[in-house]
């Protein structure tokens, strides 16, 4: 296999970082593929609940699909809990930024919120505030928060529901992680017309 010629990055010619540059885009263009796969070892995580991680987030973008959300809602209710496996502590945006470079503003800012409202449902029981999320009341994606949680998230613990497969939500996940990336606003001339290189897939 071809590689660069550094072993500091300060020295790396310009044909090393082309080099790079070609790999990398390979790589990121399968993350979904990655995603997937690691979906799979939420099979077996964090005991106590009647059923697992994985089932919880099946259940979760089951009930988004049912409800006619959009692609990519659906895609984040089931990646919503992805980060609780490598950093529980702070799971919510771990998983808004594994999703941020390819869903709106909206999205993101739901998923990375998304366990600060779910206190609501039980923080008072371990001595907590159940009304944490009251801080962010007048935000522009309060409610739409407020509903996911409610209509989603809270309810996907249940071991008598009929949720879909992963393999039934892989399109879904293989679509969102193959388009363009978003590029956030502030991002001018030469800056964005590499990220608009780099992250087009299609």
């Amino acid at each position: 296999m071809e590689k660069v010629s550094f072993k500091h990055m300060k020295d790396g010619t310009k044909e090393d970082y082309l080099l790079l540059d070609k790999h990398e885009k390979k790589f990121i263009k399968n993350t979904g593929e990655r995603i997937l796969k690691f979906m799979k070892s939420l099979n077996s995580t964090l005991e106590g609940y009647q059923i697992s991680r994985l089932e919880h987030s099946l259940q979760t973008a089951t009930r988004a699909l049912n409800d006619k959300a959009e692609d990519e809602m659906i895609v984040a209710a089931l990646l919503h809990d992805i980060g609780d496996e490598l950093s529980p502590l702070n799971h919510s945006e771990y998983a808004a930024a594994v999703l941020k470079p390819y869903v709106s503003e909206k999205t993101h800012w739901i998923v990375g919120k998304h366990g600060i409202f779910q206190m609501y449902y039980y923080a008072h029981h371990i001595g907590g505030n159940k009304n944490e999320r009251e801080k962010y009341k007048g935000h522009k994606y309060y409610k739409a928060t407020l509903d996911f949680c409610e209509n989603w998230d809270q309810k996907s613990f249940d071991p008598s529901f009929k949720s879909l497969t992963l393999k039934d939500f892989e399109p879904y996940v293989k679509k969102i992680f193959s388009r363009r990336s978003f590029i956030p606003d502030g991002y001018d001339g030469f800056i964005r017309r590499w990220l608009e290189r780099r992250f087009i897939y299609y």
